[in-house]
């Protein structure tokens, strides 16, 4: 398989003060919740990134949908996938086996298997991008779209060499 460099979510750990606001936001990009208010939520809310704590500060940890998709390789149910350059759990095909060769595989922690499956799916199908990015009130997330970072570097390297007479 040939390696494909998705999208993905980059974190700066300097602007994130721990507030959770992308948790919630995926939480409630991905559950049904319409007409639900504050309190009226009955379900356990499982964001699919966390907020951690490190020794300076806190970081957001999430997917990174990697080109070498170290969690596909290892999942024995062929249940994880590449499409359109995420990394997606199909959860049909997923029984969050005994041997959690994926989580163990995934560099960053960042596949939950119970109570269901889940992982940052850059809340695909939202045409406004992943809800952590738009929800962080720090501007610490921001999604990466490795085509268009390279036709915008192109576009200034052509602009750099352009010179008038």
């Amino acid at each position: 398989m040939k390696k494909e460099c998705g999208a993905f979510v980059t974190q700066n750990p300097d602007q994130c003060t721990g507030c959770k606001a992308c948790e919630v936001a995926c939480f409630c990009a991905h559950a049904e919740l319409q007409g639900r208010t504050v309190g009226t939520v009955r379900i356990p809310v499982i964001p699919r990134l966390f907020v951690t704590e490190c020794a300076d500060g806190y970081a957001p940890v999430q997917c990174k949908h990697c080109e070498d998709n170290p969690c596909l390789f290892a999942c024995e149910r062929d249940a994880i996938r590449r499409h359109e350059g995420k990394v997606l759990i199909n959860t049909q095909k997923c029984s969050s086996c005994t041997s959690h060769a994926c989580a163990d595989a995934c560099p960053f922690g960042a596949i939950r298997l119970a109570p269901l499956p889940s992982k940052c799916d850059l809340c695909i199908g939202a045409e406004d991008g992943p809800a952590c990015v738009r929800a962080c009130p720090n501007q610490a997330l921001r999604y990466v779209d490795p085509e268009k970072e390279r036709e915008a570097k192109n576009i200034r390297a052509a602009q750099a060499l352009t010179y008038t007479y």
